[in-house]
């Protein structure tokens, strides 16, 4: 019996130390307290307003919550920029008939990453994302919210990603 208590004591003791070297914040070998995100015009040929409102605002949640770096307005230690590049909607599968059965609305972002203290960290790059929807359906009202959430979810990760995540 007194044998048991010290193996779980020591199950226990390695569980919980084992444990401290994970965390939810993505290792980053970028030592800055402050980060900036200027506007991203809309350069698109299809223009969605709004659009650069709601992305902007979209990488700085995304940041915030997933780093300890602190938002402001202007003199950011890292600095994100760019232009929304394309904003597109295009048939990806056809029906017998040749008529378009599913529709496909694609986000391109081109992003110039600084980091003020290391020119080694900069990053100038193009992502870009996708949301398909039947080809029955409008893209307006709920299925535009759910298709520019989405996008935007998974551009801002991968941005976050590239930029930041030093694993």
């Amino acid at each position: 019996m007194k044998h048991l208590k010290y193996i779980f004591l020591l199950v226990t003791v390695v569980t919980f130390q084992s444990c401290g070297i994970y965390s939810f914040t993505p290792p980053t070998s970028i030592k800055a307290e402050t980060y900036q995100v200027n506007r991203f015009e809309n350069t698109a040929l299809l223009f969605e307003p709004g659009l650069d409102r709601d992305f902007k605002i979209a990488l700085e949640d995304l940041i915030q919550n997933q780093t300890n770096y602190r938002l402001v307005p202007t003199g950011g230690e890292l600095i994100y920029e760019g232009e929304i590049t394309d904003y597109r909607i295009s048939p990806t599968n056809t029906t017998a008939n040749n008529t378009a059965a599913q529709n496909r609305l694609t986000i391109s972002v081109k992003v110039r990453f600084y980091n003020t203290k290391n020119e080694e960290d900069d990053l100038e790059q193009t992502f870009s994302f996708f949301f398909d929807f039947p080809a029955t359906q409008q893209l307006d009202g709920g299925t535009k919210t759910t298709a520019h959430e989405e996008i935007l979810d998974r551009l801002t990760q991968d941005i976050f990603n590239a930029t930041l995540a030093r694993w």
